[in-house]
């Protein structure tokens, strides 16, 4: 069984931030837009550097994606900028006609998602974004699990022709995942090796996943893990080979189950390979205000939850 550990933890919006400065070094049609949050979202080194190649649109968001789109056709690799919530939610009729139906190239960064939000409450913790994306046709969906592979998303979307949600958070998780990482959009990463079941992680879950698949491990359960962190496209080959060996699944991630994650891994194998599945995500509920561990604890997004998710689903195999 493999062992992850790490040294320090970062925020995975400062994986954005980081990247998105690199880009700006490295590509010059890469420009940035934001919705009055520089500091939120960690844009701030970019504009320092690039101060001809970002807009301040101010809390606009729907005029935000409107100008994106409009940039796009000029050659332009717009980025975007502003809470998840207000990435999705608030502009999703300017997303769908000026960004989706046209295939424009729009990167569009959403950070703060999720519970992990925190003391902000249930009005920011956006847990239906996910869902809200990868119904919209041509929307590639990416869910990075930490501070590296936020960084390698963010420089690896601008290299692809299309649009793109990008979803990362606020708080400080652990970073595991190499600094030096090819991220490969729609490539699911195998983690570990297992025979009794999967888990199928996405952002900040992966490493609960981690951590449950260890516990697990000690009362002699072989666990095989794997990150996910493109949901649109699915990688189905990577979750047909391991639920062919495994027999069972659990899915993990910082989202309503409705229209998330789990839901397209349901979805796929009910097409293609029906397979016991237990959900490990919020219950078509909202948020509320709290620390990001209270909240993750009470519903149910932890280690633990994986663990009773995982000795449930190998009962019904």
């Amino acid at each position: 069984m493999k062992k992850y550990t790490y040294t320090e933890k970062k925020d995975t919006r400062s994986g954005f931030g980081d990247g998105l400065t690199e880009l700006g070094r490295t590509n010059p049609n890469v420009v940035a837009l934001c919705a009055d949050l520089v500091g939120s979202l960690k844009m701030q080194d970019f504009i320092d550097e690039n101060p001809d190649r970002f807009f301040q649109i101010g809390i606009a968001e729907a005029n935000m994606m409107g100008i994106a789109a409009g940039l796009t056709i000029g050659g332009k690799i717009p980025f975007t900028g502003t809470f998840a919530n207000f990435s999705t939610g608030r502009v999703y009729d300017q997303i769908r006609q000026s960004i989706a139906y046209s295939g424009k190239n729009v990167k569009i960064c959403a950070s703060h998602a999720g519970l992990t939000l925190g003391e902000d409450g249930a009005t920011h913790q956006i847990l239906e974004d996910i869902g809200l994306m990868k119904m919209l046709p041509g929307m590639v969906v990416i869910n990075p699990c930490d501070y590296n592979q936020t960084k390698a998303a963010t420089i690896a979307i601008a290299e692809y022709e299309g649009p793109v949600y990008l979803r990362f958070g606020r708080p400080k998780v652990p970073v595991f995942t190499a600094t030096d990482q090819e991220f490969k959009i729609g490539k699911a990463v195998l983690l570990q090796q297992g025979t009794d079941v999967t888990i199928i992680a996405t952002g900040h879950l992966v490493w609960e996943a981690i951590k449950a698949a260890e516990e697990l491990q000690e009362k002699g359960i072989s666990v095989e893990v794997i990150n996910i962190h493109t949901i649109k496209p699915l990688d189905e080959d990577a979750i047909l080979a391991s639920i062919r060996k495994t027999g069972c699944v659990v899915t993990a991630e910082e989202h309503n189950y409705l229209g998330g994650l789990g839901e397209s891994v349901a979805g796929f194998l009910s097409r293609n390979h029906p397979t016991p599945q237990e959900f490990v995500a919020t219950q078509d509920t909202f948020g509320e205000s709290g620390t990001p561990e209270k909240l993750m604890e009470k519903y149910g997004l932890n280690r633990n939850a994986i663990i009773k998710a995982a000795e449930k689903v190998l009962k019904r195999k």
